[in-house]
């Protein structure tokens, strides 16, 4: 603990070296970090001499694969989670403006791309704009483009500064988005949202310091850091793993923010369902009674989750006689935790039972359930089984989710996948590029390195275009199965589309090349296989010699 203290405060007081200027007062943040106009145009002149697939970096969502979490980029369902935005009537223009971006992409200047927007005679409109923006929110610099155009033409409101914010911190690109938080409060627009969106997207590129700094710095733009202000910043620190850092904040901070249950329950929440990690779920669950602070049912959810994740089921169990002792009301997020861990320890008859107790109560079992037990029978291999409750589910007219095709990855081999992402397809849902994230994965983990590049192929087939964490998959999981040849390949591959450099990747691939003339360089086992037989071959011819030795 005092080595993880020490690397905490180390890395403080490392962003308060690159985080001077946030403290300053909000006329002189510009400046410091360049006047807006002059940083934008910087940019977004740099676009015009690279091509538009070049802008393409990793966003920063990461995708986990649970039957009991959203697939979505972070996985919960969290408020600066952006989607589509809701348009009842499309605009009839955004397809040709969409193909205007791209063409304007490639030219020489700014102004020049602007010139052609204007005279395109498009209209500029806040919803068009903020549809365009969404389109684009992997082309930053095209996005941005759009934004400005909107901005030129008095189309950009409130909606589209918080969406172009997003957009750039998805990219790192913070001191861009702190331009638009400064034309915000230029121009007596509220900046709260965009605020808590900033705040969100540092703590999502693992910088949780000046996460907390941001906060801090609120009363900077006149506003005030209060509760649904901190309980923000809690909530984005635990979504992003810096659940320690969460935790410590709120006790440093317990005299200008009371220690409650929902505070604790945010922690909770960090380490039963981000992290899963039972021991430091539990010391919180004591750390609650040590400060006079009850559970509620918030927390008993929290906590059985947690049990059901690990296969506890006997802790999982007797948190739900307790919660009920209580008089706190199971939620729908308990049974589907109960019929989890029941379904995982081979009790499918009790799972059964859970959905009955489920009805009697008043609630009615959802996709979510019936997942909730798919998962666990194809985790086990168990296929038919998950057919069956499939079955049951359609009969219940509950439609498969996503997390439903994706639950039966897990149980199928090379063919079988190709199956279910044909059932994604015909169902429209997917499959996506988290869904190859996850097979490249399995594929990788099961050594079958040869099956992992055919389904490589087959995303052209699905409309998937890789990005940045398909190649890093790929690249890494060949390398690890010891094709270094073609995770050269690979990477190179990566390189000439514009994606940026990966220091991890590039140390891998650094060893030496032997064998540069084979297709490939053989795995561990076919070397530890090569070992034994010649092993054997020497033994044999020892012992020819022995008895050669003998004779004579």
């Amino acid at each position: 603990m005092a080595l993880l203290s020490l690397a905490r405060r180390l890395l403080r007081m490392h962003s308060q070296i690159l985080f001077p200027f946030l403290l300053q007062h909000p006329e002189t943040i510009p400046s410091s970090l360049a006047s807006s106009s002059i940083q934008q145009r910087h940019f977004l002149s740099l676009a015009f001499h690279q091509t538009f697939f070049i802008s393409s970096q990793t966003p920063l969502l990461t995708s986990h694969f649970s039957t009991l979490q959203s697939l979505s980029a972070q996985t919960l369902n969290y408020q600066f989670e952006f989607s589509p935005p809701p348009i009842h009537d499309p605009d009839p223009q955004e397809p040709a403006l969409l193909h205007l971006l791209k063409r304007v992409a490639h030219f020489s200047s700014e102004a020049e791309a602007m010139a052609s927007l204007d005279e395109s005679g498009i209209k500029a409109t806040q919803g068009l704009v903020c549809s365009v923006i969404w389109k684009m929110r992997e082309e930053w610099r095209l996005a941005f483009l759009a934004f400005k155009w909107g901005e030129k033409w008095g189309s950009s409101g409130e909606n589209s500064y918080e969406l172009m914010v997003w957009v750039l911190g998805n990219h790192r690109k913070f001191n861009m988005a702190w331009c638009l938080i400064r034309d915000l409060y230029r121009f007596s627009m509220d900046t709260r949202r965009a605020m808590f969106i900033i705040i969100d997207r540092y703590a999502a590129a693992s910088d949780p310091c000046t996460a907390i700094q941001t906060f801090h710095t609120m009363e900077k733009f006149r506003m005030t850091p209060d509760e649904e202000a901190f309980r923000t910043l809690l909530k984005a620190l635990c979504r992003y793993g810096n659940i320690e850092e969460a935790e410590e904040i709120m006790l440093v901070n317990k005299k200008l923010f009371p220690l409650a249950a929902d505070g604790f329950n945010i922690i909770l929440n960090g380490w039963c369902n981000v992290l899963v990690d039972v021991f430091e779920a539990k010391r919180v669950w004591r750390e609650m009674s040590k400060y006079c602070i009850i559970p509620n049912g918030t927390s008993y959810t929290h906590m059985i989750s947690c049990f059901s994740k690990v296969g506890n089921l006997f802790d999982s169990l007797r948190l739900y006689d307790e919660m009920k002792k209580r008089g706190w009301n199971p939620g729908i997020e308990v049974y589907n935790s109960l019929v989890y861990v029941l379904t995982h320890e081979n009790c499918l008859n009790e799972a059964y039972n859970i959905l009955k107790e489920m009805k009697k109560a008043g609630l009615q079992p959802d996709s979510a359930t019936y997942n909730s037990m798919i998962r666990p029978l194809c985790e086990a291999e168990k296929v038919e089984e998950a057919r069956n409750i499939l079955s049951t589910m359609k009969e219940e007219n509950l439609s498969p989710t996503i997390e439903t095709y994706h639950a039966f990855l897990h149980g199928v081999g090379f063919e079988g996948t190709l199956e279910v992402l044909n059932h994604m397809k015909i169902a429209s849902l997917g499959p996506t590029g988290d869904t190859f994230i996850f097979v490249l994965g399995k594929f990788f983990k099961m050594e079958q390195p040869e099956h992992a590049l055919k389904i490589w192929a087959e995303m052209k087939h699905f409309e998937v275009l890789p990005d940045s964490s398909h190649y890093i998959a790929l690249v890494e999981g060949l390398a690890s199965s010891g094709w270094l040849v073609e995770a050269r390949e690979y990477y190179d591959e990566m390189r000439s589309c514009g994606f940026l450099d990966d220091p991890k990747l590039k140390k891998i691939l650094e060893e030496p090349k032997q064998h540069s003339g084979s297709k490939r360089q053989r795995g561990p086992k076919e070397i530890k296989k090569s070992k034994q037989l010649n092993a054997w071959k020497g033994k044999k011819v020892r012992r020819k010699k022995k008895v050669n030795a003998n004779e004579k």
